[in-house]
C-alpha cells in the first residue's frame, strides 16, 4: 500500500480530505491531482499532498492504481470520456465520491469501465466547502459506501476495502440502486424537510420577525442542514428525484397522519408517535463523522453578570482545553444552560464537562 499511485480528478473537499488520509495512512503514495483551480494544486504541492499537479486529464494518470473522480458529478460524463482513453491498457481502478450513485453507473456501463469501477460515497461533510478545509480527520469513524458493479473481482474490491480501511474510514459494501434509496431517506429528504421548514417560517412570520428571533434551540437543530450549499442540493435531488419523491409522499401521508390525530384530539396516538420516535432515535449509532456531523458540545449553566464567560473560558484555557465553537442561548427552550460550547472531540468534551462540573458550573452534555 506505501507505493500506491493515486489520482485526484477534482480536489475540493472530500477528495483533498481522501487524498490527505491516504497520505496520512502511507506516505510513500504518490498522488497526482487535476483541479480547475490552480490556488487549489498549487496548495496541495506546497503541502506535500500532490506529488504532481496538472491542468489537464492527460497521460500524468496514466500509471495510477486508483483514480477518484471528485469533480462536480454534472461533470462526471466529460471526464469519463477523457478517462476511458488514458487508462484502457491499465489495471486502474476507478471510483468517485457522489452521494447519488445510479447515474455515475449508468455512464460507467456506457462508457464501457464496469469492470473497473467501484462507486465511492464517504458520508463525512462539513459546513465548509474546498480544499483548504479538508483534513484527513474528516473521515475518521465515517461510514465510507461501496457500490462495486457486477464485473469487479473480488480481489479488487478487497483490496479497495483494505484502502479505505486505511484511510480510518468503515467500508460499507452494497447494491448502487438500494445505496440510492437508503440515502434519499436519511440525507437527501432530511435536506429537503429543514428548507421547507425554514421557508414555512419565514413566510410565516410577522413583519417585525418575531419568529426568527426568538427560533430556538429544537428548530435550528432539525433545520442546520438548511444552510447547506444550495447548488449541490439542486444537483442531488435532480439526481435522486424518483427515490426521494416516493419518499417524500409517504414523509407527507405521514403528516397527514399526525394532521388527523391533532384535529380528532387523538391523545393516544400522539403519544405513540412521539415515543416509538423518542425510542427509535435513541437507537441509532452515534458516529462522530457522517452527513449530519455530531456536534461534541456541551452547555453551561452560568450567571447572567460580567466575568462569568471569562471565567470559563480562563479555566478551560488553563487546561488546555481548546474550544471549536461558542454561543449564548438567548432563548432557552429546554433546562439547558445558557451558555453553549462545542469542542473537537469526544475526549476534550468529557475533559471540559468534568472540569467545570467539579468547579461548580451545573453542566448538560448536548444529546
Amino acid at each position: 500500500m506505501s507505493f500506491l499511485n493515486c489520482g485526484f480528478i477534482g480536489l475540493g473537499l472530500i477528495g483533498g480530505s481522501i487524498a490527505k488520509a491516504i497520505k496520512q495512512s502511507a506516505p510513500g503514495t504518490k498522488i497526482t491531482a487535476f483541479d480547475i483551480s490552480k490556488t487549489t494544486l498549487s496548495l496541495a504541492q506546497k503541502e506535500g499532498i500532490a506529488d504532481v499537479i496538472t491542468d489537464q486529464i492527460d497521460e500524468c494518470f496514466t500509471d495510477c492504481d486508483y483514480l477518484f473522480l471528485c469533480a462536480p458529478v454534472q461533470k462526471n460524463d466529460g471526464n469519463l470520456s477523457k478517462v476511458k482513453t488514458i487508462i484502457q491498457n491499465s489495471d486502474c481502478l476507478l471510483t468517485d465520491v457522489g452521494s447519488v450513485k445510479t447515474a455515475i453507473h449508468d455512464a460507467v456501463h456506457d462508457a464501457g469501465l464496469d469492470h473497473r469501477f467501484i462507486g465511492g460515497h464517504p458520508m463525512a461533510g462539513s459546513e465548509r466547502t474546498g480544499y483548504a478545509n479538508s483534513k484527513a480527520s474528516l473521515l475518521e469513524n465515517a461510514y465510507y459506501i461501496l457500490t462495486p458493479t457486477d464485473s469487479v473481482s473480488p480481489r479488487i474490491l478487497e483490496a479497495y476495502r483494505s484502502l479505505v480501511s486505511g484511510m480510518g474510514a468503515i467500508p460499507l459494501v452494497m447494491d448502487y440502486q438500494k445505496h440510492d434509496y437508503i440515502t434519499a431517506a436519511v440525507s437527501h429528504l432530511p435536506h429537503v424537510i429543514a428548507a421547507s421548514l425554514v421557508n414555512l417560517v419565514h413566510d410565516s412570520d410577522s413583519r417585525e420577525g418575531i419568529m426568527k428571533m426568538i427560533a430556538a434551540g429544537g428548530f435550528k437543530d432539525i433545520t442546520r442542514i438548511a444552510s447547506s450549499s444550495a447548488p449541490m442540493w439542486q444537483q442531488i435531488c435532480l439526481s435522486n428525484r424518483e427515490n426521494i419523491s416516493v419518499l417524500l409522499s409517504h414523509y407527507i401521508n405521514a403528516l397527514k397522519t399526525f394532521q388527523a390525530y391533532l384535529e380528532h384530539g387523538d391523545g393516544n396516538a400522539l403519544y405513540e408517535q412521539f415515543e416509538s420516535a423518542r425510542v427509535y432515535r435513541d437507537s441509532f449509532i452515534d458516529a462522530s463523522s457522517g452527513p449530519i456531523k455530531h456536534a461534541h458540545g456541551i452547555y453551561v449553566d452560568i450567571a447572567d453578570r460580567a466575568g462569568s464567560l471569562a471565567r470559563v473560558t480562563a479555566l478551560l484555557a488553563e487546561n488546555n482545553l481548546n474550544i471549536k465553537n461558542l454561543g449564548i442561548t438567548h432563548n432557552r427552550e429546554s433546562e439547558y444552560g445558557v451558555l453553549k460550547l462545542e469542542f473537537y472531540n469526544e475526549h476534550a468534551m468529557a475533559a471540559a464537562a468534568g472540569l467545570l462540573s467539579q468547579s461548580g458550573f451545573p453542566v448538560t452534555i448536548r444529546p
